[in-house]
């Protein structure tokens, strides 16, 4: 049996055009770099850049009963989801383990999802599953997605749609850019300002060619990865997986308050039972001494300790000049400050936990409004 042929994006062709180096990801044929990763994450860093995340799966969620359903599935209040409002969540198993991690918006008639392109099937059948009531599930699959991120993101964004410059992080708007519709969030996967904007397969192309004409550098999955390490967000299949609750990977800032109190989510009971008692492992980051990058799987000791942990994710921060790596630790090696060595290549490499993220997200938050109005 021949293994099945990777898919292409929308922009596939436009991506060898400008000379990308492309690999498979996740099922996907994918640019890994144009002009290379590190030239790309600075130009996210300093200016703006443009990722193609048209691997990733966008469905909806309609009918009067989508709201309940939401609920069922996710551990936040989706009854006060506002119009034009998204959040950041994830779905479990019954065991409260991540199916997978994605961010969910009120459109109004639907709620728009985004997940992961690799547990895309998997999310699909655990929804699909578990709907009740008047309430279907739409797979947009004749959609494009793209990011653009970075410092003159916002500039960039309000040459094609004014009003979107107006959103905060999070915020989303439905637009129309050369005729065509689309749907812009303030949101993204590198820690920097930026938007993702959902749109018509066929709009697709242009759309890029002319953020790219405007400004935006074309940038790969060797950049975002780098971005996103830095920034200490997590990535499915490293941080998260299915035996992993999201607590111990960090996450408890996500359940909403209502549902902490009452639950009624798919694997509520063991997601609640670890908040309450706390975890025994938490994920942290690393500020490594020397210059060799940690990798996914290196393991970690403290002192004469055996192995107290290992890293999921590691690499070369651009913006710090030195290696950087998200880790896995049991609770009392969690502290900031805490020395531990990780095993390379049959050398020991010395570091130290730290806070994540490693550096300092740059998003537009809305001002909250003063205490008593």
């Amino acid at each position: 049996m021949t293994a099945a042929q990777p898919r292409s994006t929308f922009l596939s062709a436009l991506h060898e055009r400008l000379g990308a180096r492309m690999v498979d990801f996740a099922g996907w044929r994918l640019p890994l770099q144009f002009s290379g990763i590190v030239a790309e994450h600075n130009q996210v860093r300093t200016a703006a850049g443009l990722f193609d995340v048209s691997h990733m799966c966008q469905f909806a969620l309609t009918g009067s009963d989508r709201v309940a359903n939401a609920q069922r599935l996710l551990p936040i209040d989706a009854a006060a989801l506002k119009p034009g409002r998204n959040k950041y969540t994830f779905m479990c198993n019954e065991q409260g383990g991540v199916i997978d991690d994605l961010v969910i918006g009120n459109d109004g008639e639907r709620l728009f999802v985004v997940c992961n392109a690799a547990r895309a099937e998997r999310v699909l059948a655990h929804v699909t599953e578990h709907l009740h009531g008047a309430c279907a599930l739409e797979r947009l699959a004749d959609r494009a997605l793209l990011a653009l991120q970075g410092p003159q993101a916002a500039a960039l964004i309000a040459k094609l749609a004014p009003e979107a410059e107006q959103l905060f992080f999070m915020d989303s708007l439905c637009s129309r850019i050369a005729d065509s519709e689309v749907r812009i969030c303030r949101c993204g996967y590198t820690g920097e300002d930026g938007f993702e904007i959902s749109a018509d397969g066929s709009a697709a192309v242009a759309l890029a060619e002319q953020l790219i004409a405007d400004g935006a550098a074309p940038a790969g999955l060797g950049a975002r990865d780098l971005l996103r390490i830095e920034a200490g967000l997590c990535l499915y299949g490293n941080e998260l997986d299915e035996q992993t609750n999201p607590v111990a990977a960090g996450l408890a800032w996500s359940i909403s308050p209502r549902r902490r109190r009452e639950g009624g989510f798919i694997g509520d009971q063991a997601v609640l039972a670890m908040l309450a008692e706390g975890s025994r492992r938490q994920l942290v980051g690393l500020s490594v001494q020397g210059r060799l990058p940690l990798r996914r799987g290196a393991k970690l000791d403290c002192g004469n300790q055996a192995a107290v942990g290992e890293v999921t994710s590691g690499g070369w921060s651009p913006v710090l000049e030195k290696p950087v790596a998200i880790a896995f630790v049991e609770s009392a090696a969690a502290k900031a400050g805490t020395q531990l060595a990780a095993l390379v290549r049959d050398k020991s490499i010395e570091c130290e936990v730290v806070s994540l993220p490693h550096v300092a997200h740059n998003y537009k938050i809305r001002p909250r409004k003063p205490a008593g109005n």
